[in-house]
């Protein structure tokens, strides 16, 4: 492929997979997104793309090189309904198909949760994979954790990368990087989820767990921080806005364009939330741009249960030994993403609801983080008496 290639993106959301192909040589050539408010962050980061507003009454692709479908989710994820592949939402999905029947990308990219392979028994994905191999594609596909690209945000999604005409290993498993070395992850700050507490908190070392999509007034588990060097009653907080972009690899203010009714942040939350991390969709740009050998031999399995990295095509599947890995960009540290002065502390209500779980909980806590999260509510606490 040229340095400069085509792309035409359905789902687009606020533009992750389509930024990092731009940063690849990507030039996007068609828009599509129905939701409002990501369309306000299109229309002004691609003034000059067409942008269609519904996959469902699109009639037909552009001739371009790379086909993008980030389909809805909301099905699939642990943190939504989890209706499956035929939900309301992620059947949508079934629009790409009906598309590529009349197109002919060299490459098709499909996005989705890590939840796609084991929701509803692997139904989802032999969905996806019997309607590509019904179309003549071979396909591959990787689980991949955003840390791999620098970002503090420990963050796993599936790509699919599918062709009729190339090899699909060329893009998603030529490169293996492993595992960064744990010592690289510093202990100045950690991420978890504070409305958990007692099955599980996301705990994350130097890093954020995964930023997550939602309803209207924020993501469905927002995720804070312990910062242990700031002064007591700041040692816990929630990022802003601006934090959770930087997190997913936008530039800060990206989704400024979809503030317009007044709240704070309105939908802006749910748009981060629900984004790819263009640093990830960068390497895989990278890659489409360059194609390079495939590293990894492979075990043929029936597609009863998917493993984390498998290729395939005509009926047969091999499941591959690669990491979440692919490279190892250079790290920044949480506390060098998070802007500390502006950063929300975690109110009473919140620190004492998490509190609580946490000791009724038989999880193993960190010391340190109980006695920061006791004196963080203290200091509400007073606070409000304050009032």
């Amino acid at each position: 492929m040229d340095a400069t290639f085509t792309v035409a993106g359905l789902f687009a959301g606020i533009g992750g997979l389509e930024l990092g192909l731009q940063r690849a040589g990507g030039h996007t050539e068609l828009l599509c997104e129905c939701w409002a408010p990501a369309q306000l962050v299109l229309a002004e980061q691609w003034p000059e793309t067409e942008l269609h507003s519904d996959v469902r009454t699109l009639a037909a692709l552009p001739s371009v090189d790379v086909v993008t479908a980030g389909f809805p989710c909301q099905d699939l994820s642990q943190a939504g309904r989890t209706a499956g592949i035929t939900g309301a939402n992620s059947s949508l999905v079934s629009h790409v198909f009906r598309l590529l029947k009349q197109a002919q990308p060299r490459w098709l990219v499909l996005e989705n949760v890590r939840n796609m392979l084991v929701l509803d028994k692997g139904r989802a994905m032999r969905y996806l994979i019997d309607e590509l191999e019904g179309l003549g594609y071979r396909w591959a596909y990787r689980l991949v954790d955003s840390r791999s690209s620098g970002v503090p945000q420990r963050r796993q999604r599936v790509l699919l990368v599918a062709s009729r005409t190339e090899d699909p290993r060329s893009v998603l498993m030529a490169d293996e990087a492993g595992e960064l070395n744990p010592a690289t992850f510093a202990d100045t700050a950690h991420g978890f989820y504070w409305t958990e507490g007692l099955t599980g908190v996301g705990w994350a070392k130097d890093a954020l767990p995964t930023l997550k999509g939602g309803s209207s007034v924020g993501i469905p588990s927002p995720p804070a921080a312990w910062v242990p060097s700031l002064p007591v009653g700041r040692q816990i907080i929630t990022p802003i806005i601006e934090d959770a972009e930087a997190l997913q690899g936008f530039p800060r203010g990206w989704t400024a364009p979809a503030q317009v009714d007044g709240k704070r942040n309105g939908p802006r939350w749910k748009l981060v939330g629900n984004a790819v991390t263009v640093g990830v969709s960068a390497w895989l740009g990278r890659r489409l741009s360059e194609p390079g050998e495939p590293i990894t031999t492979g075990t043929p399995f029936d597609k009863s249960r998917w493993p984390t990295a498998a290729w395939g095509g005509a009926g047969r599947a091999w499941a591959s030994p690669l990491s979440m890995w692919p490279v190892q960009e250079p790290y920044s540290h949480l506390v060098d993403v998070l802007d500390l002065e502006q950063a929300v502390p975690l109110s009473h209500r919140a620190t004492a609801g998490f509190v609580s779980r946490a000791e009724r909980s038989t999880l193993r806590f960190d010391a340190d983080f109980l006695v920061a999260l006791k004196d963080h509510l203290r200091i509400k606490a007073a606070e409000l008496g304050a009032a």
